[in-house]
């Protein structure tokens, strides 16, 4: 115990100096620990004005002494007030349950803004990695060709060695190849392409040629670039034109523009190679996309939208243990909203992910009076549910939830899925991705969402102390729930209709309702049953519901089925056309005008994490965690995931007569383990001892787990799929 703590209270390796704003910051640290049921019972942190002071133990800037805690997340500053434009020097020091020390920290440093206010959205710069290709050769028209491996929003440089009277260099950068292997000139949907001409001068200089920018995304809506990075542009592909003896073309590189990222953070791994290409996919979507310090919609039009967002957030989470990005997305969003129905509630949604993977209720508590009407409570009816189409859209309302408007008719609309029939890019009777949804003054995939919103609401009230809310959206919560079951299920056929007055159902209106928790019990088989009738008949952002409402349902084998499907609507057939980051649709047959640097289409990064590998937070920024895979047919997988407490690691092995889980939860942590069941006959072991197990359904459950190591074995006394029934 002594010595497993002797370094216990270790910052992560700091690679530059955080840039604070608020006058009151938060501190954290990370505690690197194996002893079995070890936690922190106090810290003592210093802050000094010169690295010499920290090193000598001296906290002139604020020494806190030793405070009884375990609390290791958002430790408010209370020293003395902080100036502007200064660098500040911090380390602590815990003490475990048995009241015994550990050294200090190795020191961490702040630089504090211009100006410092009570609280401001945290903001990371964006920052550039300089790359070279990985592929260099000479095409048959005697053209240069360079491929970067991934695509990548960046900017060009390269060096010329030129003689006298070589004016121009033509360069061909883009996202595609044509069926002669050339960089595509014509691309289709959205895909980039752009010639550079690149005017020489006699001798040899370096180039950093400009890429124009797109009239489409750099409208009043689009995040603009900042101007300490310049335009970028989404590429892979160099394609230079033969040139003439006195030419030479050296060094060609790229800086691809991104936000903070931790390639290492977080590792997944599984006997499935398709569902591995699928992870990476998804993940390095994430880095690639983050090109604004938003989250965007891609590169077409670079405009944060709700949906987006949400998706964004979520597979973000599951990358890398950093949280600001969402935190400043949201604030945007609240104050630029967009015009789809279920875009708004998910605002609620993602204020509710934010606090509890971050753990830092401050941008929750600054935005809680403009998260309230994102609700829609504004156009509901007495029972609950909520219609646009009602007359009750006027200016105060588009004010309250602060509607982007640039021409003077925009309303918010249901939008269910996207494109719908006919969209953009599409002949005018293809059916789109809505499964041919009914649109009804009220619809059941926007009360499903305003039900979510509702909870999220009350639970947001609830961490912030506010009782008197908490009573108020409790009771919205139970009359919508009563009014959408009432309202939406068909009586007959157990399934959720798409709206009012229509008997149709759809794979939208059902998962939804599955993945909320609005299907009751006895329902559950049957809607279960025709979502998988349905198949994927929904787009790449409806698959996050889908993928949802399968794994919380437990149906975990038809999930792995669609995550690791080579059909033309998966994720595989993302790589398939080319792509290195997820798409717009699953395909352009689907989507007209898509473009290949879509986030919205990355789910299965979250997915995979918090479904599959079963890892999510129980308590805010994982203070208590489940583990609860839902292995379906996957014979092993393994998952390391980095947390603002340390990474949390499950591994998994499955044979016919039995179950494995290694887990490993950090210091300072607790956990609920859940272990697959068939039978009470199962035979239960922990770290190679018979143990007993609460059965909780189809799992056994273990609550209370402390930190560290565990081994669990299942040994199964039926095998898998002779009929049985869970007991």
């Amino acid at each position: 115990m002594k010595q497993s703590l002797a370094a216990a209270a270790q910052q992560p390796d700091v690679y530059q100096t955080a840039r604070i704003a608020n006058e009151q910051p938060l501190f954290s640290w990370v505690i690197n620990g194996d002893a079995p049921g070890a936690y922190q019972t106090a810290y003592h942190i210093l802050v000094a004005s010169t690295a010499q002071k920290l090193a000598a133990g001296i906290g002139d800037v604020w020494d806190a002494g030793k405070i009884l805690s375990g609390d290791q997340l958002g430790i408010a500053y209370k020293g003395k007030a902080l100036r502007p434009n200064t660098v500040y020097y911090w380390k602590v020091k815990i003490w475990d349950n048995k009241g015994m020390p550990t050294a200090y920290s190795k020191g961490a440093s702040f630089l504090t803004d211009s100006i410092l206010k009570s609280y401001q959205v945290p903001f990371t710069p964006l920052v550039k990695s300089e790359q070279e290709p990985i592929l260099e050769k000479q095409l048959s028209n005697g053209n240069s060709f360079y491929d970067f491996g991934k695509d990548a929003f960046s900017q060009l440089f390269l060096v010329v060695q030129a003689g006298v009277g070589q004016d121009t260099l033509r360069v061909h950068v883009g996202e595609a190849l044509d069926a002669n292997g050339h960089v595509d000139r014509r691309p289709k949907g959205s895909l980039r392409y752009q010639l550079l001409k690149i005017p020489l001068k006699q001798g040899k200089y370096p180039y950093y040629p400009e890429f124009k920018p797109s009239r489409y995304n750099t409208g009043p809506r689009a995040i603009r670039m900042p101007g300490y990075i310049g335009e970028v542009f989404p590429f892979r592909y160099v394609e230079i034109e033969k040139t003439g003896t006195d030419i030479q073309v050296m060094n060609p590189g790229r800086y691809a523009v991104h936000y903070i990222f931790n390639d290492s953070a977080t590792i997944f791994q599984s006997a499935d190679t398709v569902l591995n290409s699928v992870w990476a996919l998804s993940k390095y979507t994430m880095k690639a996309t983050s090109f604004t310090g938003f989250y965007v919609d891609g590169d077409r039009e670079r405009t944060p939208y709700e949906a987006d967002a949400l998706i964004n957030q979520l597979s973000h989470y599951a990358s890398d243990a950093e949280y600001n990005m969402a935190k400043r997305s949201l604030e945007y969003l609240i104050y630029h909203a967009t015009w789809p129905t279920e875009w708004s509630l998910q605002n609620l949604l993602i204020a509710w992910n934010d606090y509890m993977y971050s753990g830092d209720i401050r941008t929750v508590k600054a935005l809680y009076e403009a998260l309230k009407p994102k609700t829609l409570l504004a156009l509901s009816r007495p029972d609950g549910l909520i219609s646009t189409r009602t007359g009750k859209q006027d200016s105060a309302f588009a004010k309250s939830i602060h509607l982007i408007d640039f021409d003077g008719k925009t309303v918010m609309r249901d939008i269910v899925d996207w494109p719908q029939k006919g969209g953009v890019g599409l002949a005018p009777t293809a059916i789109g991705e809505t499964d041919n949804f009914e649109f009804t003054d009220y619809n059941a995939v926007v009360n499903g969402f305003h039900y979510q919103a509702l909870v999220c609401m009350k639970n947001l009230a609830a961490a912030l102390g506010k009782k008197e809310d908490v009573v108020f959206y409790e009771q919205q919560v139970a009359k919508v729930k009563q009014a959408f079951q009432r309202s939406f299920i068909d009586p007959a056929s157990g399934l959720v209709k798409d709206g009012e007055s229509t008997t149709h159902a759809s794979l939208h209106a059902n998962m939804i309702a599955l993945a909320f928790g609005l299907v009751p019990p006895e329902n559950r088989e049957k809607v279960l049953s025709f979502m998988q009738s349905r198949g994927m008949a929904c787009s790449v952002y409806g698959a996050q519901f889908l993928m949802d409402a399968l794994y919380d349902a437990n149906d975990a084998d038809y999930a792995l089925k669609l995550l690791t499907s080579t059909d033309i609507r998966s994720w595989y057939n993302m790589i398939r056309t080319g792509s290195t980051m997820t798409t717009e649709g699953w395909d352009m047959i689907y989507k007209g005008n898509q473009d290949w640097n879509h986030a919205w289409g990355a789910a299965p990064a979250n997915i995979i994490v918090e479904k599959l590998m079963g890892v999510t937070p129980l308590s805010p920024a994982f203070g208590k965690i489940e583990i609860k895979p839902h292995a379906g047919t996957l014979r092993h997988a393994s998952l390391q995931l980095a947390t603002l407490r340390g990474a949390v690691t499950v591994r998994f092995e499955q044979q016919d007569s039995s179950f494995r889980l290694e887990t490993h939860l950090p210091f300072n942590t607790s956990g609920v383990i859940y272990l697959p069941r068939r039978a009470a006959s199962d035979v239960v072991f922990r770290n190679g001892k018979k143990v007993t197990a609460s059965p909780a359904g189809e799992f056994w459950m273990f609550k209370d787990v402390r930190a560290g190591k565990d081994n669990w074995t299942v040994q199964y006394n039926q095998p898998k799929n002779a009929g049985y029934t869970v007991q």
